[in-house]
């Protein structure tokens, strides 16, 4: 669980929100008995749904295949839903005392800097690299699980990426990057990943206290609840959105905010709308937007409509 909840968030995040997670799902079948729903509900806020998503996936082939309890194998570790050779690593050697190596961001920088190692440590050859290196240093360890987690606490706290406290390391006299100067160009950065802009039109209408929202089936919130929505290169008229949202009526905007993910940067385009009644959407009280499995995004979408200029009437009944 807690490997599932630190990737690409950070540990305070999780340590917040880690003691309510076991709380709702302290074993893989209390995780699948609650259903996928309930996991990406518990997830909203932590980014990166598709981690929710694998998790309860992971749960499921636990419950089926293990009898509800985590494999101590590796390639059974392997084959679970969302889990790749770091995860399994950490679990193998932490949990069950293995001699399996981990490598993320912090492991590969103090490996970089011990061998002065000045190219990438991102690319397939330098993963590889890493790898192998980590492999030596960990068959030849008494305890795997707390050489590991030292690795990735040195890499944290000691061995950072910018000005490293090399004065503090334990493993300064042995460093070669120290010896040569090169701390602070080791390894070299990787590029950033260039981030896409998306336009989304959403749409809100609210009757009766209540907001219509509907599944995503695909794209960055798939499997959570947010109102409608057409994602377009760039602004479209609101005529083109109601062709290509199937919406009864489409207003004009009331509101617009960028929403920013690792990857895209979202500009929403907020209009009140209406709906066929046979189209199958989900009409969620007001009041319980809080406990439904609604996308942040989603979340910020309905309050824009709320707050900056939703249909008077719409207005008085929420």
């Amino acid at each position: 669980m807690s490997e599932a909840l630190l990737q690409q968030t950070q540990v305070a995040r999780v340590a917040e929100r880690f003691p309510e997670f076991m709380r709702r799902f302290p074993t893989p079948r209390a995780m699948v008995k609650a259903g996928p729903s309930a996991v990406l509900e518990a997830w909203r806020g932590l980014g990166y749904y598709r981690r929710a998503r694998s998790l309860h996936a992971a749960a499921e082939r636990i419950v089926a295949v293990h009898g509800g309890q985590v494999p101590c194998d590796m390639q059974a570790l392997l084959e679970l839903p969302g889990v790749g050779r770091y995860t399994a690593g950490a679990v193998a050697s932490i949990v069950f005392g293995q001699h399996q190596p981990i490598v993320d961001g912090n492991v590969a920088r103090v490996l970089s800097r011990l061998a002065d190692r000045r190219a990438s440590a991102a690319d397939r050859e330098g993963q590889s690299w890493c790898w192998e290196q980590a492999t030596q240093l960990v068959k030849a360890a008494k305890d795997p699980g707390a050489t590991n987690e030292a690795l990735m606490e040195l890499g944290a706290t000691v061995c950072t990426p910018m000005q490293p406290r090399c004065g503090a390391c334990p493993l300064r006299d042995m460093c070669g990057a120290r010896a040569a100067g090169s701390q602070d160009e080791v390894p070299p950065p990787k590029p950033g990943a260039a981030v896409k802009r998306v336009v989304h039109h959403a749409l809100v209408q609210i009757r009766d206290g209540r907001v219509a929202l509907e599944r995503r089936t695909e794209g960055l919130w798939s499997g959570l609840l947010a109102p409608p929505s057409v994602e377009t290169p760039r602004a479209i008229s609101c005529r083109q959105v109601q062709a290509l949202s199937g919406a009864s009526t489409v207003a004009r905007a009331i509101a617009r905010f960028d929403f920013q993910t690792t990857h895209r940067r979202v500009h929403f385009i907020v209009h009140p709308a209406s709906f066929p009644e046979d189209r199958p959407l989900q009409w969620v009280p007001l009041r319980r937007l809080g406990s439904v499995a609604i996308a942040s995004a989603g979340l910020r979408v309905v309050e824009a409509a709320r707050g900056q200029g939703a249909p008077r009437a719409a207005r008085l009944r929420a």
